[in-house]
């Protein structure tokens, strides 16, 4: 895959891309809207060199003046994640900021088209966006799941994120044929518990095999992402029925306080660090350290020749 003329990619992502060597994108919403200053920069540093010492170049993605970027510096780093003017960015987004020489941080959505733009195909995230609860009423469904029907990156995430509807969430996936793996479980995890009271619709135990899970789907043809969900460790997970009481209150509270749209996912996430003492925060970064592990392991497995 060659990268787009628009997308700007830095030295090691550019170097790494054109010597056919694993490359991992990373979002940068979680930076920019997922962690406090200066957390969110150790955090991003950090998962930078997970990914560098599991064998692959780490690709930051976002938006800064304008261009979209697969590679960031630490300076663009801090950028992302003290100025109160980065937009969180999604797919919809991306014309306007390109346009207007304007900042975005991407979500899930908007990472994945700009890292297959930059011809990168594995992406780690923490969580999965989804349907929301209460969707029936207010049509709120992330435009990661049509996003991942579009766009042939495989995405290594901890699951859907436990504060939305997650078996309506998989139910679209399966109508968008998505293929949903969990690494080494057979039940699907609900980012902050290794449990969801749902059963995983595939299980693989090795990079090697989601790997060649990854070639044959688009060897096939078959547009649109792979799904691995992967469990955060059970050291640092908050059980279900415990997180599930938090994540009620929280969004009771949302509903209040009138929340709603591209706010409300944000705001969540940060009340929940708020009603869990930060114990959330805690789980939120050691589940993204996990992610970024398995998703090297996979970027290596998947670049190795074949045979």
């Amino acid at each position: 895959m060659t990268s787009h003329p628009k997308v700007m990619l830095g030295d090691e992502v550019r170097d790494a891309l054109a010597a056919g060597k694993p490359v991992v994108a990373l979002e940068s919403t979680i930076i920019s809207h997922g962690m406090p200053y200066p957390r969110n920069v150790e955090m991003a540093l950090e998962v930078e060199g997970i990914v560098r010492d599991g064998g692959a170049a780490p690709a930051p993605i976002a938006v800064l003046d304008g261009p979209p970027r697969a590679g960031l510096d630490a300076a663009a780093l801090d950028l992302l994640a003290s100025d109160p003017t980065v937009t969180k960015a999604s797919i919809r987004d991306l014309p306007y900021l390109v346009a207007t020489g304007r900042h975005g941080a991407t979500t899930v959505a908007a990472t994945m088209r700009i890292a297959a733009l930059a011809g990168i195909r594995v992406f780690v995230t923490g969580g999965l966006g989804g349907v929301h609860r209460g969707a029936e009423r207010s049509m709120d469904i992330s435009a990661d799941l049509t996003e991942m029907s579009l766009t042939d990156v495989a995405i290594v995430s901890a699951g859907v994120k436990s504060l939305l509807d997650i078996g309506l969430t998989l139910e679209v996936l399966e109508t968008l044929g998505i293929p949903v793996v969990t690494y080494r479980a057979d039940e699907f995890p609900s980012f902050y518990s290794r449990s969801s009271g749902f059963a995983s619709p595939m299980r693989l135990d090795t990079a090697a095999d989601i790997a060649a899970m990854m070639h044959a789907k688009w060897d096939l043809g078959l547009r649109g992402a792979v799904s691995i969900a992967n469990p955060v460790p059970a050291s640092d997970e908050i059980p279900a029925e415990r997180i599930g009481k938090v994540i009620d209150q929280a969004i009771a509270d949302a509903e209040a306080a009138g929340v709603r749209g591209k706010d409300i996912t944000p705001y969540l996430l940060g009340h929940i660090v708020e009603l869990t003492d930060g114990e959330s925060l805690e789980t939120n970064i050691a589940l993204v350290r996990n992610n970024a592990r398995l998703g090297a392991e996979i970027a290596v497995a998947y670049a190795a020749p074949a045979g």
